[in-house]
């Protein structure tokens, strides 16, 4: 008896105090949050893990577009990238009335807190490999892949990937990265995370975005339309607080097809200059672009 007390005591703090293994499987989950627009809210998440794969699986979560929902998010995901969905375990969450809050979106919730709690609830089970998350997006769920790499301290994620958005003003004001705070004022100065790998993927003739920087046409903000950081100049931003010393690339770093890349730091900071593409910039990539960049070593 005092045999058996003593080894759970040594499973317990060495942190292997579950006696049982339990895996990840595909399904619907939920985290409840609160805040001003609702109270003990089921924000639900999709999670598809491969058939027949054993050991410890990466994690890629992708967050969808204004407009968009878990489950159209996932199917898209898989159909799109069929040898990633047999290699990593894929998550969707759903952003509240189809939006993510950044600056003046209709969703005022805590979005951050919704995907780290995400990350941090899969990061415990058996089957997944904890120091290899990865987070793309699309547009307005670009736009809190951003953010995130922002503000997020969290060391299991790995790779950031911004479709279609760069950096707007307010997540950085020329000066410095910028938290949201609680009621979007980014006013805060902050440093992100280092040792982070970021892929964006941007089309020079996108309307809603613009390549160039500046107001979009479309998307709000307060008192006006949201402005963007021109594309190379915020990934450019980004290569510069994870280490990056030299200068501006003016030239891309390799040319194929309407396909420009600009890479800084070996590869672990990359922009994709989709040239003649429109708000649909993503497509360019297949899925072999991503995988390499996913898969690429760290510094």
């Amino acid at each position: 008896m005092k045999l058996l007390s003593f080894t759970f005591a040594v499973l317990c703090l060495t942190g292997l105090g579950r006696l049982l293994a339990e895996d990840l499987k595909s399904g619907e989950y939920a985290i409840s949050q609160s805040w001003k627009q609702e109270k003990e809210f089921e924000r639900p998440y999709l999670v598809a893990v491969p058939e027949d794969r054993k050991g410890k699986l990466p994690v890629v979560m992708f967050l969808h577009g204004n407009g968009g929902n878990a489950r159209g998010a996932l199917n898209g995901f898989l159909r799109r990238n069929k040898v990633m969905a047999k290699r990593y375990i894929v998550v969707c969450p759903e952003g509240y009335l189809r939006s993510w809050n950044i600056v003046s979106e209709r969703s005022k919730a805590d979005d951050r807190g919704f995907v780290e709690a995400i990350v941090r609830k899969l990061a415990n089970y058996d089957n997944v490999q904890d120091s290899d998350f990865s987070i793309i997006g699309s547009s307005n769920g670009a736009a809190l892949v951003n953010q995130l790499a922002i503000e997020c301290q969290l060391p299991n994620i790995r790779n950031y990937v911004s479709g279609v958005s760069p950096l707007n003003v307010y997540q950085h004001d020329g000066k410095s990265f910028k938290a949201k705070g609680e009621n979007n004022s980014y006013r805060k100065a902050v440093r992100p995370m280092t040792g982070k790998r970021l892929m964006n993927v941007s089309g020079t003739e996108d309307r809603l975005v613009p390549y160039r920087g500046g107001p979009s046409r479309g998307i709000p903000a307060k008192g006006g339309k949201l402005a963007f950081v021109e594309a190379e100049q915020s990934i450019y931003l980004w290569a510069r607080e994870m280490g990056y010393k030299g200068k501006k690339l003016t030239r891309p770093s390799s040319v194929k097809g309407n396909l420009e890349m600009f890479s800084y730091l070996d590869g672990a900071v990359i922009h994709y200059k989709v040239v003649g593409a429109g708000h649909g910039a993503m497509g360019a990539i297949r899925e072999d672009l991503l995988l390499a960049f996913l898969e690429g070593s760290d510094r």
